[in-house]
């Protein structure tokens, strides 16, 4: 089997099959809107201006609907094919693209700044089991006091090529709650691309306003 990720391991990376699916994935992203895939969500984001974070951002179709609302937008994307869409077709937006990824998000943390707003959207269920409480120590880093963590995951069928896992949000839950983020939102909904098969849970994280970023402890 060949060492695909480094590891030795031979495991898929998270980010197996997007480059090569990107030219249809970008299609695909934006045929939804922001408000479509966030409308649940959108009374637990900040009133602009904030901070906002997006990782595994895409082509950006979140990232430049939150740079309109008048946020401060970072988008973190690790594919450069993915990234390269997202900046031509939401170029002018003020979104400043940065190549990084989880779990590390070592570029981001070097960088100490705190976000208002984390997004992880469509994300997280690409992690594998070791690679999960590492990676939540990263966005706990990343929340500012009072700051919002809003992730979704999506659960069926796994695509060929692609490395995914149809974990149950419980697991999510446990590992933000041990960090000291309190869970603020739980819902399930259905596939906006009319995937019978596949549907998503949503959830909602805050850091207490008065509590300390874990990088700062």
């Amino acid at each position: 089997m060949n060492d695909v990720d480094g590891t030795g391991n031979g495991e898929l990376p998270s980010t197996a099959g997007y480059g090569e699916a990107a030219e249809q994935l970008a299609v695909q992203y934006e045929s939804v809107s922001f408000a479509e895939v966030h409308g649940e969500l959108l009374h637990h984001y900040p009133a602009p201006p904030a901070a906002v974070l997006d990782i595994g951002a895409g082509t950006g179709r979140d990232a430049a609907a939150l740079a309109a609302l008048g946020h401060r937008v970072v988008a973190a994307e690790p594919t450069p094919e993915l990234r390269a869409h997202g900046e031509r077709l939401h170029a002018g937006t003020g979104i400043r693209w940065l190549p990084d990824a989880l779990p590390g998000l070592p570029g981001l943390l070097a960088e100490g700044e705190r976000y208002d707003l984390v997004l992880l959207t469509a994300v997280w269920m690409h992690l594998t089991p070791a690679e999960r409480p590492p990676a939540m120590d990263a966005l706990a880093t990343l929340l500012a006091p009072g700051g919002r963590l809003a992730l979704t995951l999506r659960h069926g069928p796994v695509p060929p090529g692609r490395r995914m896992f149809d974990l149950p949000p419980e697991h999510t839950v446990d590992l933000a709650t041990d960090r000291g983020l309190r869970l603020l939102h739980r819902t399930t909904r259905g596939d906006l691309h009319g995937r019978g098969a596949v549907h998503w849970t949503e959830l909602v994280f805050e850091r207490p306003a008065g509590s300390t970023p874990v990088g700062d402890s």
